[in-house]
């Protein structure tokens, strides 16, 4: 059970409080709900860029890594299509240079021609490099814009097409930082050495005045059910040929969430999974193999993804899979393959719950989804998963008219 304290400032942004006297350090992340999903389609890749240009300077702050270096911190951050993440870890002593940074970024960026210029560019070499140059790199841009036909879901993180970054007008930037970066969109969480009384002193001296901004009403229509299989083939100049197949999933709230986390763990999750000992092992058709989901807040997708070795056929690894998933369909799953994955999962609970960067992170992202407590349910609703019920959703999943697939093949 992991204990927490919440406040909410008058601006309406949201605080958690979670202590933790066995460390020196204290971590505090912030979590703004935006990410590439709410980006205009002729704009993408503007919730990456800001997590870019959120380094580049504030208002009061020309610099940013540098105080924190001095404080003996450390930061970083990362977007998804769901949201924006910044955190810090820094000696409890120092506390205070997180609250200051934090939130003066969130009070204003130092908006420049220049930034932009600079951080633009980084965005760029960072497109390039992963997404153009990489073997591989586009396959994500394929995948979803086969999968995703209408939902914003249909574009990578870090945008649909290069040109979007390398146009991007600081005009727009300003307009994308308005509506998104304020107090009302934020949940900010607090872990570590440190005591309730000085974290609310804290949050209402440094983060109270910052105006209190538009709360961000997001209205997005939900993906249509696919009604047809789809397929695409692609040729690149890669070292194999690699085969990625995807279903639509329910959203992250949804019930059936919990059951489709341990379809992926039983199917292709590490060494000991059934692809992995089938295909790969027992007939050699793939170099690697793996399924997971995506985790989206709203409606994912179930993937399985793998490498065909280079003296078999695509087609037959296809077809190895197809029969593998029928045989899941057919014939279920045993009490020791869900209890061996209900194990899984728990550890891997409590194994990621043992950094305090890693619970600051979860308590804002659960608050973000609606309610911080639900990180304290997360195994219990996996524990309740029953062998009936995981079979109803794989059914639901692995429908014919459900699937995407893309062949991916070398030159």
């Amino acid at each position: 059970m992991l204990e927490y304290k919440k406040i909410t400032l008058t601006n309406g942004l949201r605080f958690l409080y979670h202590e933790d006297r066995t460390t020196p350090m204290v971590a505090l992340n912030v979590i703004y709900d935006v990410g590439a999903r709410d980006e205009d389609k002729e704009r993408t890749g503007f919730a990456h860029l800001f997590e870019h240009l959120m380094f580049g300077g504030s208002i009061n702050i020309p610099e940013y890594d540098t105080p924190l270096q001095m404080a003996g911190g450390e930061n970083n951050a990362y977007t998804t299509n769901d949201i924006t993440n910044y955190y810090i870890q820094l000696p409890a002593e120092n506390i205070e240079t997180a609250f200051w940074l934090e939130s003066d970024r969130m009070l204003s960026l130092a908006f420049s021609e220049k930034s932009l210029d600079v951080q633009r560019k980084v965005v760029c070499e960072e497109f390039k490099e992963h997404y153009i140059n990489k073997p591989y790199g586009d396959v994500w841009k394929h995948l979803r814009a086969l999968a995703y036909q209408q939902h914003p879901y249909q574009w990578m993180t870090i945008g649909k097409e290069l040109a979007h970054i390398e146009q991007a007008q600081l005009a727009d930037v300003k307009v994308f930082f308005k509506k998104h970066y304020n107090p009302q969109n934020a949940v900010v969480c607090i872990a570590g050495n440190c005591s309730f009384e000085e974290v609310v002193a804290l949050a209402k001296k440094w983060f109270e005045p910052i105006p209190a901004g538009e709360k961000y009403i997001r209205n997005i229509a939900p993906e249509p059910t696919q009604t047809a299989a789809r397929h695409l083939e692609v040729h690149a100049d890669v070292p194999s040929d690699a085969l990625y197949m995807a279903w639509h999933i329910a959203p992250r709230l949804d019930p059936s969430y919990y059951a489709t986390d341990i379809i992926t763990e039983i199917m292709g999750h590490g060494n000991a999974s059934r692809l992995y000992q089938k295909l790969v092992k027992e007939q050699q058709l793939f170099s690697s193999i793996q399924c997971y989901h995506t985790g989206s807040v709203e409606a994912g997708l179930l993937v399985i993804d793998g490498k065909i070795r280079n003296d078999q056929s695509i087609e037959v690894a296809y077809e190895a899979v197809e029969k593998e998933i029928a045989l899941l369909l057919a014939e279920g799953i045993s009490d020791f393959e869900l209890t061996k994955s209900k194990n899984k999962l728990e550890a891997m609970i409590v194994f990621e719950d043992m950094q305090i960067l890693s619970r600051a992170n979860n308590l804002a992202f659960y608050e973000l989804l609606g309610d911080a407590e639900k990180i304290n349910q997360e195994w219990d609703h996996y524990n309740a998963v029953t062998k009936e019920e995981l079979m109803q959703v794989a059914h639901r999943i692995f429908m014919p008219n459900n699937k995407n697939t893309l062949f991916y093949k070398r030159k």
